[in-house]
């Protein structure tokens, strides 16, 4: 295969990547340095919020109150232990005093309230050795988090009689960013070096092992200058950094993968590097793009939800995966054409070799083409029993409870975990954790007091408090039977909405954002679902032209998920293996985990698709045997894909030693979705159904024919006259007729 033979518009885009190779890796080297300028800090302006819908009910309610009376939203709280003494000696209540008064005199600090001041039993705790003085920190995450940095010091450890513990949301938040930071660069630290290691086992040749883990870092550095750019317009997570390096590794070794593999490739039937460059842009380097726009799609999917934890995500994942392809379909392609055969240089498996004589390279990936003749051969037994398995373990899906996140996120001994573990344990009422409705409009006393029998006579309410009133505003402390955020709590939130009142009422309080989250995803994900099967089908058939392999895709690849969802109920929710993997199980998922777990391991389940069908296709292309284009595709693919899977579930991993569960989760669920879809979906699951479809998976309608023979992209050119299919033999997906396969019993 020649130059001469790339059509035009690749041949003007393999001249552009390689006509200044030099010049184009300075470039790219200037650009990544400004990258690390401009991404420098990027995590210290990222919230550790952002799973409530800004646009509810609640939401509004708690600015309200926040304005209005900001002794009813206390976001930091002290914890005072009076050892074995009484937290009424008096000794112990005139430090507290002392403390609260302190307190209140900080900037930054306003609604300062203690047990000692108000007598409330909610701010004691039952055995009377401990009590609570909270206030409210002013400013958005940001803010409160650098007020609560620079005041904390001054009240934790002892006073006098009584030891002080910091704790309150601001605290969890605040604690949480600082460990994830942590948790990251350890990640990298351990997935970095293992990579490598993969990379040389895989490519043998130490120089192609440094392509991709060079790839992965111009993406992950020009991602975070993308986030800190975004950080002046919205609020981001900082969770999103971890998939940053997650998705910026993952992906570039994937590309890289992809196209070096196919590089090295043509090298071997003699081309030279130029043209072999063509040709590997042409077939792999349209892959790549497919790819990237299958997974961008998938992500971007998370821009409907309000919440900007799962937009930030979105963001984040985009940018990296553009960049990553980028860097593979120009960066890559100049540092190989310099290389050339140099790309094979320090083989450092030779000192495995000695004594044995390398495989030639008819041999490569007979185990994968024996593995698709027997899956073939067995094609009802595979698909039956794969499918099968992969149901049974996502059953535990089925008893999933959605919650919220909160101190259990973090280590247990963390110093908020264990303030929140304290008042959830010995105190009365679970303080902070009931619901405010907040009355605004004009109104009696009498008035209140009606409205404050009929909120009491509701089922599901254990106490009533209330109302302080403000001018025209008033607000009520409700407390729920059971958990803060258990079912009553949940059901609670809607009976209140429905009480009538001679004025405005808003609910908010813990349950109530959980309430008001849950609405807003089940709102909003059937057009999350909906767009990303629509595109995917669409980017599919442009792939193929065929109607059934895009339908194929997306059933296989969402069926490939339930592994994951079942671990993650079984894990992390009921708790299993928690000793074990280090966390502290709350009995229930976060809301938003879920969705953004299903749009990254989609996206990376059709990145993988997208390889095999593409070199399915390409075969396909050339011979027209159905049969043997499958054995192809997977004796070509899936060693390669096989490969990339564990050097992404390695990266996820490493992710996965976070102490904060909910990126333990993440990055533990995704790395169990990658290795089933790679080493059971893609090696059993799909060449056993397209062995039962046979030809008819090629089949579509001659409408639609024509719109991908103008439209649609391929990885090779049909066979010339007189090669592959036979002159005259008819096939049925070029008749618009499925085929029956007569010859369903050869193997």
């Amino acid at each position: 295969m020649t130059e001469v033979n790339t059509p035009p518009r690749v041949r003007g885009w393999t001249r552009f990547v390689t006509a200044r190779p030099r010049l184009s890796l300075l470039v790219a080297l200037v650009l990544t340095v400004l990258a690390v300028l401009a991404g420098s800090g990027v995590a210290d302006r990222l919230g550790a919020g952002g799973w409530e819908d800004p646009t509810a009910e609640s939401t509004y309610a708690t600015k309200a109150l926040e304005r209005e009376f900001p002794g009813s939203q206390p976001n930091v709280l002290l914890l005072l232990d009076a050892g074995d003494a009484s937290v009424d000696d008096p000794a112990v209540a005139a430090e507290a005093e002392r403390l609260t008064e302190r307190l209140a005199s900080e900037r930054g600090v306003t609604g300062v309230g203690s047990y000692w001041q108000s007598g409330t039993p909610a701010l004691r705790s039952k055995d009377g050795h401990e009590a609570l003085i909270a206030a409210r920190v002013t400013g958005d995450e940001k803010t409160a988090g650098e007020t609560l940095e620079r005041i904390a010091p001054h009240y934790r450890g002892v006073h006098g009689p009584a030891e002080v513990t910091v704790g309150g949301p601001v605290a969890v938040r605040h604690e949480m960013q600082t460990i994830i930071q942590e948790d990251l660069t350890r990640a990298e630290l351990i997935a970095l070096p293992v990579t490598l290691v993969l990379l040389v086992m895989v490519f043998g040749s130490a120089v192609a092992a440094l392509l991709p883990l060079g790839i992965g870092i111009v993406a992950i550095l020009g991602t975070n200058a993308i986030l800190r750019g975004l950080t002046e317009l919205t609020d981001v997570s900082v969770f999103a950094i971890n998939l940053t390096t997650a998705l910026g590794l993952g992906l570039a070794i994937d590309y890289a993968l992809f196209i070096v593999r196919r590089f090295r490739e043509e090298l071997s039937t003699g081309a030279e590097p130029v043209t072999a460059i063509g040709t590997t842009l042409r077939t792999a380097g349209r892959t790549v793009l497919f790819s990237a726009l299958t997974v961008a799609v998938s992500l971007a999917a998370m821009l409907v939800f309000p919440q900007y934890f799962l937009r930030s995500f979105a963001y984040a994942g985009i940018a990296v995966v553009l960049l990553a392809a980028a860097a593979a379909l120009i960066l890559l392609p100049a540092a190989l054409v310099l290389l050339g055969h140099r790309v094979d240089s320090w083989d450092l498996r030779r000192v495995f070799r000695r004594g044995r004589r390398p495989n030639p390279a008819g041999e490569e990936g007979r185990a994968w083409a024996r593995t698709a003749t027997l899956v073939m051969r067995r094609a009802p037994f595979f698909a039956l029993g794969t499918t099968a398995v992969l149901v049974l373990l996502g059953l535990p899906f089925l008893g999933v409870r959605f919650g919220t996140a909160d101190d259990r996120q973090l280590p247990s001994a963390s110093e908020s975990h264990v303030v929140q573990q304290h008042i959830r344990e010995g105190f009365p009422g679970s303080p902070g954790g009931g619901l405010e409705v907040l009355a605004e409009g004009r109104a009696t006393e009498a008035q209140y007091g009606a409205y404050k029998e009929r909120i009491a006579r509701l089922p599901d309410v254990a106490r009533v408090d209330g109302p302080l009133v403000q001018g025209d505003s008033a607000y009520f402390t409700v407390l729920a039977k059971g958990e803060a955020v258990g079912d009553p709590a949940q059901r609670l939130v809607g009976e209140l909405r429905e009480v009538r009142a001679p004025f405005d009422t808003e609910v908010t309080g813990t349950a109530a954002v959980l309430v008001d989250s849950k609405d807003a995803i089940g709102e909003r994900l059937p057009l999350a679902a909906a767009f990303i099967t629509v595109v995917t089908l669409l980017l599919v058939f442009l792939l193929t032209g065929s109607v059934l392999i895009p339908v194929q895709a997306v059933v296989l690849n969402a069926l490939s998920l339930t592994a994951m969802f079942g671990a993650v109920v079984w894990v992390f929710q009921d708790g299993h293996l928690s000793g074990l993997l280090g966390f502290t199980s709350p009995g229930s998922i976060e809301t938003t985990l879920p969705v953004l777990m299903f749009c990254v391991a989609f996206g990376l389940s059709m990145d993988y698709g997208v390889f095999l069908l593409s070199r399915i296709k390409e075969e396909y292309d050339h011979t027209g045997d159905h049969d043997q284009a499958v054995r192809h595709g997977l004796q070509r693919t899936g060693g390669l894909i096989s490969a990339a899977a564990v050097i992404l579930a390695v990266v996820m991993v490493a992710i996965g030693t976070s102490r904060v569960t909910n990126t333990k989760m993440l990055g533990l669920g995704i790395a169990l979705a990658v290795l089933m879809d790679a080493m059971i979906v893609r090696s059993l699951l799909v060449p056993a159904v397209m062995r039962l479809t046979g030809r008819a998976t090629w089949w579509a309608p001659r409408p639609l024919r024509r719109f991908h023979e103008r439209f649609g992209l391929t990885e090779g050119e049909p066979a010339p006259a007189g090669e592959g299919k036979p002159a005259g033999e008819r096939n049925p997906a070029e008749e618009g007729e499925p085929d029956r396969d007569k010859a369903g019993a050869r193997g």
